[in-house]
């Protein structure tokens, strides 16, 4: 091979001393072609492979391998095959002896070195949002849950919105965008998306999709455009990828341990985005002049099922049991799912309203659902379900009047029914009183419901010395009652 030294002593030779191509050939000894290259190019010649070389330990198998790597473009991307996984099948399957570094090399000339080349994307001043779901670990009350973080970012001003639900359902995607719109104070004109099953129900050709009918009702309601990504492709919106790890790092590290989520939404996330608003200022008060004012009334986010209360007066949604009044069992009623509670409808009257619970297998229920069946069935005061859930101050009554009298349940459903008539923490706060006095029956309870919603007498300042000490027995009303079971 020839040395950048050889170059230049042959073309000086030629060009200035006047040396012929035979002389310079037969003093370096040198064949006269490669004189003549050397003279047109000032280059050091290369060698160049013509043909390619052979490897007996590779080349038995070179169909094998190309027919799998061919059979991998129709395969879904995550399940095609490595050099590795080539190798391990062609050691247990063929015998082969070779090893995986020429395997490698072997895969690696035969696959497309092509890489994507992203062009840089911007948007104007309340043009485009982008949004995105993300989970996180929360400890709430001891217990380590998983939440759903709905993100939102505008792409100009770069300010975010980040609010936490149990669920990444329609209805909690829904809930996010109004939070999100309200917190804004009015709506991007667009909005790109991931093809998320929440919006989406089929992919079309191109950017054509079938959305799901509640989205498109929201998005017909705030008036702004959705965009979803090729299918495989987030980068598309790559403002909002790194929004749920950032947010992770900065408002979850170490893992927060705290009551409930609503103290995460409005004790840590809404301040952190407020503070990262006003990290972004200037261009956030660009953006806010330029979004979509928001409608008169806000959307209504919840999803409608048809459903039929049971003969318990419960019906069952995401395998949770809610009550409804017992006078609806069997008759068909509208459930309204929101993603913080439900509500039961017949037609345009609401008859039940619960918070949500996303803890499977749990039973909601409301005592006033059933005061209608309790009434004609007094002895289930006993065991029902309903009753057990009750302050304690119920089962000391209870425990109390079953003492000396078997049929004190009839007293316990008297008491429950005074539900109907007052509101349940009077009623609750009365029988404790009544218990503390020793006399526990309905006319006790109501009276000294009467009695905190009258008017209290001005305190004695001064009390007689004679008087100091006495007390005022209580008349035991239910006397009455049991002259009339022993008549």
């Amino acid at each position: 091979m020839l040395e950048v030294v050889d170059l230049e002593y042959i073309r000086k030779k030629y060009y200035v001393e006047g040396w012929s191509i035979r002389k310079i050939s037969r003093q370096l000894v040198y064949a006269r072609h490669t004189i003549r290259k050397t003279l047109t190019s000032s280059k050091i010649p290369e060698y160049q492979l013509e043909t390619e070389r052979s490897c007996p330990v590779i080349d038995p198998y070179r169909g094998i391998i190309i027919t799998w790597l061919e059979a991998d473009e129709t395969a879904p991307k995550k399940q095609r095959h490595t050099a590795k996984r080539i190798y391990d099948r062609l050691v247990a399957e063929y015998g082969f002896t070779g090893s995986d570094s020429t395997v490698r090399k072997f895969v690696r000339k035969l696959r497309p070195q092509y890489r994507e080349v992203h062009i840089p994307l911007t948007a104007e001043y309340g043009e485009q949002a982008q949004v995105d779901w993300g989970r996180a670990k929360v400890i709430f009350n001891g217990t380590l849950t998983e939440v759903c973080l709905f993100c939102l970012k505008l792409k100009a001003s770069k300010v975010p919105f980040v609010w936490a639900f149990h669920t990444e359902k329609l209805e909690a995607f829904l809930e996010g965008h109004r939070l999100a719109f309200e917190w804004l104070g009015g709506v991007p004109r667009e909005i790109i998306y991931d093809n998320l099953k929440t919006a989406v129900l089929k992919i079309l050709s191109g950017p054509r999709r079938e959305e799901q009918e509640t989205f498109s009702s929201l998005r017909a309601h705030y008036l702004f455009d959705s965009i979803f990504c090729r299918p495989g492709e987030p980068h598309e919106k790559g403002a909002i990828e790194g929004l749920v790890g950032y947010v992770r790092r900065n408002t979850m590290v170490p893992v927060l341990n705290i009551p409930d989520i609503d103290y995460l939404n409005h004790k840590i996330l809404l301040p952190w985005c407020l503070k990262e608003q006003q990290k972004y200022q200037a261009e956030w008060n660009l953006e806010q002049e330029n979004l979509l004012p928001l409608p008169a009334h806000p959307f209504r986010c919840s999803v409608t099922r048809m459903v039929k209360p049971n003969s318990y007066s419960l019906i069952t949604h995401s395998r949770v049991r809610y009550s409804v009044p017992c006078h609806y069992v069997g008759e068909t009623l509208r459930l309204e799912i929101f993603a913080t509670k439900v509500e039961l409808w017949q037609q345009n009257r609401l008859v039940a309203a619960h918070n949500r619970s996303y803890e499977a297998g749990t039973l909601v229920m409301e005592l006033d659902h059933y005061l209608e069946a309790i009434a004609r069935k007094p002895r289930a005061v006993m065991h029902a379900a309903v009753v057990r859930r009750l302050p304690e101050v119920y089962a000391a009554a209870k425990q109390l009047l079953l003492k000396d009298n078997p049929t004190g349940y009839k007293e316990l459903c008297r008491i429950l029914l005074l539900n109907r008539d007052y509101p349940a923490e009077k009623v609750t706060v009365a029988l404790e009183k009544a218990l503390t006095l020793g006399v526990v029956n309905e006319a006790t309870v109501r009276q000294l419901i009467l009695n905190e919603d009258g008017l209290k007498q001005t305190p004695v300042i001064e009390v007689p010395a004679a008087l100091a000490s006495y007390n005022m027995p209580v008349f035991d009303y239910g006397c009455y009652d049991r002259l009339l079971e022993v008549n």
